[in-house]
């Protein structure tokens, strides 16, 4: 996200991140002013940031390494073994990965909760106050898509649970649905578009964010004329602009471009730690992906094989492998040249690049490995673009899903001649466009797997690597979560 269309000069200001999230107040002496109800939201922000606590929980694992765009990587299989469980889905119920996604999420819910219910009552400005109200509901809304994607129907904590309520059964998927598109129509009513947010509130949740994850969240229940319409609503407000240079997204000064519609911040100076990172506001995902030996990483995320080739399905090779994947011989920014050699000696001929960081970003205090810069990109405008082409098709309008393609095809073609030439198929062959174009566009950024259960193609593709249709479509209630509420919430088929 960006407030208002930034120059590179700002492009990458955080500023944001240095307002301190609510930390140790009690309800006595707090919720009294907008400055409380302010900091009540930041601390509903910081959530979004978690990436290992109290375990490993980023997006990329659910997206690229349970799909066929990635494997777990690592130094080998008792390397976070328990990814491995994920990769060949013979996850267990106990998974620790499995475990932490849940807390992360309803951590984040009950922050929200808490600034749902707090805040109404504080005499303030009512404009800046219905600001935050929508910024709670987004993240609200965020963590409960997180959940019914991942789990199916699960507890609905709409507001702060009674100690009475905290053996609170499952919801069902379509109450859950419910409750995320209510919340984000009412944030959409009440936030400000992005170009109506000064600098200093780069990366607060926007209008147009808001409409967005509405969006995907129609698409995920196939309701496509909503969807198509909603997706028009957003590439039409003039707030966000395909940023020309493909390349240019991922890097440091490409960070809340012109096309970010919900990008989670971080920054490399927060000083933070290997503990449960509460308030640390660094990226834990540039050393988890970074390649092992003088590269300082720890090689996880490894792309496979079948994904570099899909860049190469129309006959030459896509631009935009060379910004998505490193390949022996690339030279990996400032850390030197990509050999097997340099790595350790591991055998994998590809890793992801999107998320690389080079070695003069480091934080220049504390530890850096705890404390990446690198910004989460979370939604993007091809991302929109590209839904709108798959429910427009879904609606029987070709022309309008065909216009959307190729106008990301155009922006990753660029000036490069005789590549990514418009789409002018149709019917299945356009559905199966759309597709491709999601998986080259968007790879690496937690996409694909979700991208291929909610599309019917999850047996077709991931069948070989150990998917059944039938389980692992969800993933298994924690078992903490059982056994915390007797029996309660019940687990999923198959676990």
């Amino acid at each position: 996200m960006v407030a208002g269309i930034l120059l590179t000069s700002v492009a990458c200001n955080k500023d944001f991140l240095d307002r301190k999230p609510l930390v140790g107040a009690t309800e006595e002496n707090f919720y009294r002013n907008e400055a409380d109800a302010i900091a009540a939201v930041n601390a509903a922000y910081a959530p979004l940031q978690f990436e290992i606590s109290p375990a490993g929980h980023f997006r990329w694992i659910w997206g690229d390494i349970m799909s066929d765009d990635a494997i777990k990587g690592g130094s080998g299989d008792n390397d976070a073994a328990e990814l491995l469980q994920l990769e060949t889905f013979k996850v267990q119920a106990n998974n620790e990965n499995v475990e932490s996604e849940w807390s992360a999420d309803y951590e984040g819910i009950y922050r929200a909760n808490v600034v749902l219910e707090k805040v109404p009552p504080i005499v303030m400005d009512e404009q800046v106050k219905a600001r935050l109200l929508g910024e709670a509901r987004f993240i609200r809304a965020w963590f409960f898509y997180n959940l019914v994607t991942m789990y199916g129907g699960v507890p609905l904590a709409d507001h702060v649970l009674a100690p009475s309520e905290y053996n609170l059964p499952r919801a069902s998927e379509a109450e859950v649905w419910t409750l995320i598109e209510a919340d984000l129509r009412e944030a959409a009513n009440v936030l400000p578009l992005r170009s109506e947010y000064p600098t200093a509130d780069l990366g607060r949740i926007t209008k147009g964010t808001a409409q967005s994850l509405l969006v995907k969240s129609l698409v995920w229940q196939k309701r496509w004329s909503e969807a198509q319409a909603l997706a028009e609503e957003v590439i039409n407000s003039n707030q966000y602009q395909l940023e020309p240079n493909y390349a240019k997204i991922f890097t440091l000064e490409g960070e809340n471009g012109p096309e970010s519609i919900f990008e989670i911040q971080y920054m490399n100076r927060s000083g933070g730690n290997w503990g449960k990172n509460n308030a640390n506001e660094g990226s834990f995902t540039n050393v988890f992906q970074r390649p092992r030996g003088q590269f300082e990483g720890y090689g996880f995320n490894i792309p496979t094989a079948d994904f570099v080739q899909e860049f190469f399905k129309e006959g030459f090779e896509d631009p935009r492998l060379k910004s998505t994947v490193f390949r022996v011989g690339d030279a990996m920014g400032d850390r030197g040249i990509f050999t097997k050699e340099a790595t350790g000696g591991f055998p994998y001929d590809y890793y992801p690049k999107k998320y690389f960081s080079n070695k003069s970003e480091d934080a220049t205090l504390g530890d850096p490995n705890p404390n990446g810069g690198t910004n989460d990109r979370v939604i993007r405008l091809s991302d929109v673009l590209l839904l709108h082409a798959e429910a427009a098709f879904h609606n029987n309008n070709e022309d309008a899903a065909r216009q959307s393609i190729n106008r990301v095809r155009a922006r990753a073609r660029g000036t490069v001649q005789n590549v990514l030439p418009d789409v002018t198929a149709t019917g299945s062959a356009l559905l199966e466009a759309i597709y491709h174009e999601r998986r080259v566009e968007l790879g690496l950024e937690g996409h694909r797997f979700f991208d291929l259960v909610r599309t019917g193609r999850a047996t077709q593709v991931l069948s070989p690597l150990g998917f059944n249709e039938g389980v692992h479509k969800l993933f298994p209630i924690p078992l903490s979560q059982i056994q915390a509420t007797n029996g309660a919430i019940q687990q999923n088929p198959g676990y």
